[in-house]
């Protein structure tokens, strides 16, 4: 969210700079830039409170001297005698009405009222609208406008299933499906809850007399939607992100004071509904506790005094935690506040000794997972969402990501998509294996734990089992152990009719329940305790383009090629990332052995050069060189020498 730095120190009463502001917020850990007297920040989810200028300086109210300066209407109003029906309360548990009716036409803004629109490059819409917008700038409350004439005899809130269209006031035509939040007057959609409202009800230039909703809606209720409906919404950002429902009042007092800064109000009135029992929060004050997670000794004092710059009461050794710290929830929250408070720089790092508990479920598929590398795999884990849609599939309210909105029901698309990278990366023998949850619509959401395996190309990298590659039967022979039979109708050939993918050895798949396999595999681990395990080591993938080399060799006499093969493998270089033999022929009358070897350059910083490559096979060559009996048909022009 943008935020002008004139217009946070209107809220100070200091002037630091803006690097100082900018390095505070970092500290109390909202991440932003700086661009022309503009400081963008980036706001955790859970921080829906520092989403306007009064939060992001009530949170920098921990190191500056704050203004109280936002005046309201206080005199008394009327209420408001409208027809309204709250069909759905849990969603929305409070709601308000503001009717203001104006006379005479607005010729220009208040200067902080200007400041916004020419600082933020705001684009001005119309008058209702605009302090609509500025205030939800301002103090993070979310009102919509509506052209009060244009609205029917009746309004009413619910949430249903709809099947309909709608125009937005962006003049935007949606199609509603699914279950959705929503006001009606008259029977008819006018305004998307929390998201957006309708063309047909929204204020102009024209407008005089304003209907202005500001209600609380629960965040599950609107979480989602802006997403679905390809809305830009900066209401619905708000309210994903819980909106403090005790100032509902308040905002809308703050709306008729700027109204009545440009225009002569001649109508009045107000309507309030309010089905939100909640009370504050309260965590016990337990100092001890925070001193424990921060392992540093905290003092009274700054502790209290941390805590009424926060706005936090303390209330018979309770803390009252205010309404708009959705995130505060215990101890450790608090630790946390103090943290961001002082500086996570500033806290001493201590020694931290903890007891390793794992479960045997977990342990049990470590075992597995160490068994299948042992085999020569290579684990991968991807994201529960994919692509695909048929009749299984689930689909997702509020998807990360519009190209993967269904949950998987199976792991092979995945494996594939992994096999395709490998691939066109030049690995030609390719083992991976997967355990992760799948999902099901079988008496409501299920999930099970499988485990899926997809083999291509070579069983290894060395002569002797050059020509041999992987099958069924491989992974038969795999898990033919403690007297389990795999059943080889489980085990998939997978078409490459359809993938993007230059290779043409055969791709098997096979996935299964985890817990069918572990308990065999558990037995025969009893029997063969030489099952190694692992150091669990990460290496980070190079995005870069890798370079393959191919070298022929001639051996006179077969005893040399293990020497040969052992040389090569073992060859160490920080480029090199793969060799193995491509090609394997012996001249049974003339006992002539010919081995091709491929060799993989990759870098993990840049893209290789021709040079750099050309040194690190001078080096490969080297050394074969000093083994009498082997030849490199066509050295000389290899190198151009």
């Amino acid at each position: 969210m943008k935020f002008s730095y004139n217009h946070i120190l209107e809220h100070l009463n200091e002037e630091p700079s803006i690097k100082d502001v900018s390095s505070k917020l970092f500290q109390l850990g909202h991440e932003n830039e700086i661009l022309d007297g503009i400081i963008d920040v980036e706001f955790t989810p859970n921080r829906g409170d520092c989403l306007s200028l009064k939060g992001i300086t009530r949170d920098l109210g921990l190191f500056y001297d704050r203004k109280q300066n936002l005046q309201i209407f206080e005199d008394t109003i009327e209420p408001l005698d409208i027809e309204f029906k709250n069909y759905s309360p849990d969603d929305c548990p409070s709601i308000s009405f503001l009717n203001i009716e104006i006379d005479g036409v607005i010729s220009e803004y208040e200067p902080y009222l200007e400041s916004y629109f020419a600082e933020l490059n705001e684009k001005k819409i119309n008058f209702f609208t605009d302090i609509s917008n500025f205030i939800a700038y301002e103090v993070g409350q979310p009102t919509h406008c509506y052209d009060y004439t244009k609205l029917g005899s009746s309004l009413s809130f619910k949430k249903a299933i709809l099947n309909e269209s709608f125009i937005t006031l962006t003049d935007k035509e949606i199609k509603l499906t699914d279950e959705n939040c929503f006001f009606q007057s008259d029977d008819k959609v006018i305004n998307l809850a929390g998201v957006m409202g309708g063309k047909s009800t929204c204020c102009d230039n024209s407008t005089k007399n304003v209907l202005i909703e500001c209600a609380f809606f629960n965040p599950e209720s609107i979480i989602g939607k802006s997403t679905k409906y390809d809305l830009n919404s900066d209401a619905a950002y708000k309210f994903e992100r819980g909106v403090d429902h005790s100032i509902i009042e308040w905002t809308l007092r703050r709306f008729i004071h700027i109204v009545s800064q440009h225009a002569t109000i001649t109508k009045l009135s107000i309507y309030h509904e309010n089905n939100n029992e909640q009370e504050n929060k309260l965590i016990n004050y337990d100092l001890e506790s925070v001193s424990k997670t921060l392992g540093m000794e905290i003092q009274d004092e700054a502790y209290r005094d941390l805590l009424d710059k926060l706005g936090f009461n303390i209330i018979n050794n309770n803390i009252e935690i205010p309404p708009h710290r959705h995130d505060i929830c215990n101890q450790n929250d608090l630790a946390e506040e103090f943290a961001r408070f002082i500086g996570y720089d500033f806290i001493e790092p201590k020694e931290f000794k903890s007891i390793k508990n794992i479960n045997e479920e977990t342990n049990n598929e470590q075992t597995l997972k160490d068994f299948l590398i042992d085999a020569g795999f290579n684990e991968v884990i991807n994201m529960p969402f994919t692509s695909q849609n048929s009749h299984l599939s689930i689909s997702l309210d509020n998807p990360i990501d519009s190209n993967k909105a269904y949950l998987r029901t199976s792991l092979k698309s995945s494996l594939i998509n992994n096999l395709i990278f490998n691939e066109n990366r030049q690995k030609d023998s390719i083992k991976l294996f997967e355990i992760s949850d799948i999902y099901s619509l079988q008496d409501g959401l299920q999930k099970d734990t499988k485990i899926g395996l997809i083999i291509t190309g070579r069983v290894a990298n060395n002569y002797k089992d050059f020509s041999k590659k992987l099958d069924k039967k491989y992974l038969i022979n795999l898990f033919k152990l403690n007297n389990f039979n795999l059943d080889i109708n489980l085990i998939e050939e997978i078409s490459r009719d359809n993938l993007k993918t230059k290779s043409k050895d055969k791709i098997f798949y096979l996935e299964i329940e985890l817990k069918k396999l572990i308990q065999p595999l558990l037995g025969y681990i009893r029997k063969k305790p030489h099952i190694k395990t692992f150091e669990q080591r990460y290496k980070t993938i190079s995005e870069l383009p890798a370079s393959a080399r191919d070298i022929s060799f001639v051996v006179n006499d077969s005893n040399l090629i293990s020497k040969l093969e052992k040389l090569l493998l073992n060859f160490k270089s920080e480029n090199l990332k793969d060799v193995f033999v491509f090609d394997f022929y012996e001249n049974e009358k003339t006992s002539e052995i010919k081995i091709g070897f491929r060799f993989i350059f990759q870098s993990n910083t840049s893209t290789l050069t021709v040079e750099t490559i050309d040194r690190e096979m001078n080096e490969i060559i080297k050394i074969i060189n000093k083994i009498e009996g082997v030849q490199i048909p066509g050295l000389d022009k290899m190198f151009g020498k």
